[in-house]
């Protein structure tokens, strides 16, 4: 043990020394690089890389006693909370890091997170100066006004990772009628008892509220419905993302056999067909008929719609500083630090990242399922279920929180029966942190505000 320590220290010295050569020369060859260059530079003399990268090139010391189980899990958390590799490929394609990166970035700063204190010793050369926090911060600053902002937010929230949700996006009127039409038609089911609104009703916030939705002959499904309301706003669609829009969405329940369990579009399209005021309307849009393409292309042009603006948290980021009461704006402020805003990002609040369920303990060992069926340990995959990659099995697309005080049960697997059982759980496993019962209250609070208008009345 005592050779163990004097190694440990000696390591330590050498450290440290090359830690200020590295300070010196780095603080040099800063001035020298563009904006961007300079950001690449911080990120990868400061070797982040060490821990949030698939493939993490290991410091010499990795393999000593007491640095190596150290340095292993640091990597395993470090790589499932962000990926700096793909920030760096995105700087030298040229590309603006997602919002979440920025957010995730800026929150670490701010809280000098990164590396954990326990870990300083071993992690010589990952702590951030002051220069080098100063010029991370203002390029996040930068990038986050001109490609994120849509300008709405007050000048005091002007660099908030949130923003106000738009009012509309542009669609074609006469698509978005027959979009309508489609969407709460129940032909495109097999037994002709399902559509879209099923599952996801406009009149209770775009979900039907239970754990798993109900197909067709009374079948359970294996995840719990998402709201469609901003969908549009996502980067992609199902928990999974296994459809790049809303189009490819569409697409996906009428020939799930758990679901609406059609066997074809020709199937769909000869019911449709039948109906002469219907088809008339369809050819007035789409003079080549009908066709999978043509139905899915209606119902996506009408689901860009269902936006749900002015909710009293849109208006107070927008300079109403009475539209939110001292305890809800408590709320907002234990929101970000708690570090809930780097995942739930930009004006939907979410749906712009995947994120791994379970950072820092284990949510699918220790979570208790009512049901342990074959399909909800398929829906688990999460993300893998698209990609085939290992580096995606359970990371879920980020929900978005706007009206997410309507929509519960909460999470993919619908376990969390409120808000309050959501807020604690992603504490403890996303974070590694437990809150007072009156500051989870706040944050409940905050979210409430959320709740946003479709046509022109708020949801309920």
């Amino acid at each position: 043990m005592k050779k163990i320590l004097l190694s440990v220290g000696a390591l330590l010295v050498i450290g440290s020394m090359v830690f200020a050569y590295q300070r010196y020369t780095n603080a040099k060859e800063l001035d020298r690089f563009t904006s961007n260059e300079q950001i690449k530079h911080i990120l990868t003399s400061n070797r982040c890389l060490d821990c949030h990268s698939q493939s993490p090139e290991l410091p010499f010391y990795a393999s000593f006693p007491i640095a190596e189980g150290i340095i292993q899990e640091d990597i395993q958390k470090g790589y499932k909370y962000i990926d700096i590799e793909s920030i760096i490929e995105a700087i030298d394609n040229g590309n603006t890091p997602s919002e979440v990166d920025l957010a995730k970035i800026e929150q670490s700063i701010i809280n000098q997170s990164m590396p954990p204190a326990k870990f300083t010793a071993l992690h010589w050369h990952s702590s951030l100066d002051e220069k080098e926090r100063e010029i991370m911060l203002n390029w996040i600053k930068e990038n986050r006004s001109k490609i994120y902002s849509n300008g709405l937010s007050s000048s005091t929230f002007a660099n908030e990772a949130v923003q106000p949700l738009i009012d509309s996006l542009a669609v074609n009127p006469a698509k978005v009628a027959l979009g309508e039409k489609l969407y709460h038609d129940t032909r495109l089911s097999k037994d002709n008892n399902l559509s879209c609104a099923t599952c996801h009703s406009l009149d209770s916030a775009g979900v039907d509220r239970l754990q798993f939705s109900k197909g067709i002959y009374d079948q359970i499904g294996g995840i719990n419905a998402p709201t469609v309301f901003n969908a549009a706003l996502h980067i992609a669609q199902f928990w999974d993302g296994r459809a790049a829009d809303l189009q490819a969405q569409a697409g996906g329940p009428p020939f799930d056999m758990l679901e609406m369990g059609s066997e074809s579009w020709d199937e769909i399209i000869a019911k449709l067909a039948k109906d002469p005021e219907l088809t008339a309307e369809f050819l007035s849009i789409y003079p080549d008929g009908y066709s999978g393409n043509n139905i899915t292309d209606a119902i996506a042009e009408f689901e860009k719609t269902l936006l749900t603006p002015n909710s009293r948290f849109d208006l107070y980021l927008k300079g109403d500083a009475t539209a939110l009461n001292q305890e809800e704006i408590e709320g907002y402020e234990l929101f970000k630090a708690n570090n809930c805003a780097t995942c739930h990002v930009g004006q939907a609040i979410g749906g712009q990242s995947y994120e791994y369920m379970g950072i820092v303990a284990d949510y699918f060992a220790e979570r208790e399922m009512k049901a342990d069926r074959d399909i909800i340990k398929t829906k688990d995959q999460g993300h893998f279920n698209a990609t085939n990659d290992t580096k995606d099995l359970q990371r879920f697309k980020t929900p978005s929180l706007r009206n997410v005080a309507l929509t519960a049960p909460y999470l993919h697997d619908g376990t969390a029966e409120t808000l309050e059982d959501a807020t604690r759980i992603m504490l403890k496993y996303q974070v590694g942190k437990s809150l007072s019962d009156e500051d989870i209250n706040k944050i409940v609070l905050f979210m409430n505000t959320l709740n946003g208008q479709y046509k022109g009345s708020t949801l309920k």
